[in-house]
């Protein structure tokens, strides 16, 4: 408790310490976590180390403005990749102990080299995950539709890039329409890999409507595309439900997007030719299934109608024999029944007349057997004989009239069911039938009598008195009642 030292001059011991345990400057691999410039041009940063998702390491670094004129540039044309957070580096430091600003690192030179491997172990690692994980393939495994023609863009509205796209696929000389929706994006700087995953979020939400997701920019320094190797933004393509197509405007390298998306094309001008090729393609094929489909068509119809021509003339020969067979029967069934007729109304005459004889006869028999018994008293009965003989006189004709009476009746009886036998076999006469309304259906040369006999799809030819019809069955229904 003897010695006291004031805390500047505990901070100035400090000082002379660090300076004495680094003379030289040390290589130091550091993670920068922040980094701004002021307006005189020196670049203050914050080093960290992480251990997993922990930071165990933090220091404060300065680069001077005379230095950071020079290796800035040098270190992004060297690896193509901005000098900004989020990086590792390897630089030459000296350690600064300043009694009212504490420990800061002055960085002095930086290894280029350093970042480029760590980069491309990064990228390694990240493809190397996504394998691991098995999501690598999945975007590419989405069937693109055979036309997509509604496509939601993830672009900035004022890339050339996006202009180029737009351009090609309105003005292609098909002369196809696209319908394009624009979901505003940050394509290059920080703020890309959560400006494309929220556009992407905003499709999702309307995923049923659109056919594919375009993600375009135009061209640009490699180092603007360090975004699109982001294991977040890789792993949401390929989640996503739609298929991804990436135009990044870049022609050597592939980013890690390019290699999960559905399909990669160079630049925003190939991915509308692609598109439009699509549906060139498939218009072409329609074309080619349209000359196909009328050639089927006119060779189905020739072969139909020179089915159906034979059908008509073997069914026209089928009706024919019908008709003209059923005509010989029901003449030969008049005249039957005109020969039956006649033999019925000769019979009940020719025993009409015998009756009237056999009557004759037996009154003429009569009159003999008792003429002599009445010859006696012929004289003495005469009058009563002839008043007898008037009486049964009388008495035969009223018989006489009431047989003459019975036979006409029984002859109008014969004579109308002639009558009504005729007018029968008339009305049953095809002809007639078919002059009434109704109508004769064949299919396949065959009668039809019940529903049951035919299927749908079945060809039927109906006929009536004047011409004929042809059909098709749509629908049965086999129940008589």
């Amino acid at each position: 408790m003897d010695q006291k030292l004031t805390l500047s001059e505990l901070n100035k011991q400090i000082g002379e310490v660090l300076e004495s345990a680094f003379p030289k400057g040390v290589w130091v691999v550091g993670e920068i976590s922040e980094l701004k410039e002021n307006r005189n041009g020196h670049c203050y940063l914050e080093l960290i180390e992480r251990q997993g998702n922990e930071i165990i390491a933090r220091s404060r670094a300065t680069i001077w403005s005379y230095t950071y004129r020079m290796l800035k540039p040098y270190f992004e044309t060297t690896t193509h990749q901005f000098f900004t957070s989020g990086i590792k580096i390897l630089v030459q430091v000296s350690v600064e102990f300043h009694s009212a600003f504490g420990l800061s690192l002055n960085i002095k030179d930086i290894d280029p080299v350093y970042t480029v491997g760590d980069m491309a172990m990064q990228r390694r690692e990240i493809v190397e995950r996504l394998k691991t994980e098995g999501v690598f393939e999945m975007n590419k495994e989405l069937q693109l539709p055979f036309v997509p023609q509604k496509i939601a863009v993830i672009s900035s509205a004022t890339a050339a890039g996006y202009q180029d796209f737009i351009n090609q696929l309105e003005n292609n000389k098909q002369g196809f329409r696209f319908y394009t929706k624009l979901f505003q994006a940050t394509m290059q700087g920080t703020e890309t890999v959560p400006s494309i995953m929220a556009a992407l979020e905003r499709i999702f939400q309307h995923e049923d409507f659109f056919d594919a997701v375009v993600i375009i920019r135009g061209g640009g320094a490699t180092a603007d595309l360090s975004s699109f190797d982001n294991y977040d933004l890789a792993y949401f393509v390929t989640q996503f439900p739609l298929p991804v197509i990436t135009g990044i405007g870049h022609e050597k390298d592939d980013t890690i997007v390019d290699l999960v998306a559905h399909t990669r094309l160079k630049t925003p001008t190939a991915v509308a030719e692609f598109f439009i090729a699509g549906v060139a393609h498939y218009y072409d094929r329609l074309l080619e299934l349209e000359s196909e489909i009328v050639r089927l068509t006119r060779e189905t119809l020739e072969e139909k109608q020179t089915t159906l021509e034979r059908i008509a003339v073997a069914l026209n020969q089928s009706v024919t024999r019908f008709i003209g067979d059923r005509q010989v029967e029901l003449t030969r069934s008049g005249n039957q029944l005109h020969r039956m007729v006649g033999q019925f109304t000769f019979k009940k005459e020719h025993r009409l007349g015998k009756t009237k004889h056999q009557l004759k006869s037996s009154v003429l028999l009569w009159f003999s057997f008792h003429e002599n018994q009445i010859g006696n008293k012929r004289i003495a009965i005469k009058h009563a004989v002839d008043d007898s003989l008037l009486k049964k006189d009388s008495a035969l004709n009223h018989f006489k009239d009431q047989l003459c009476a019975k036979a006409e009746r029984r002859l109008l009886k014969e004579r109308e069911r002639i009558h009504y036998n005729e007018n029968t076999a008339r009305l049953i006469d095809p002809v007639n039938v078919l002059k009434r309304g109704y109508s004769i259906t064949f299919s396949n040369g065959k009668l039809i009598k019940t529903a049951g006999q035919l299927n749908v799809n079945d060809e039927l030819e109906t006929r009536f008195a004047t011409g004929k019809v042809k059909s098709k069955i749509t629908k049965t229904d086999s129940n008589d009642s």
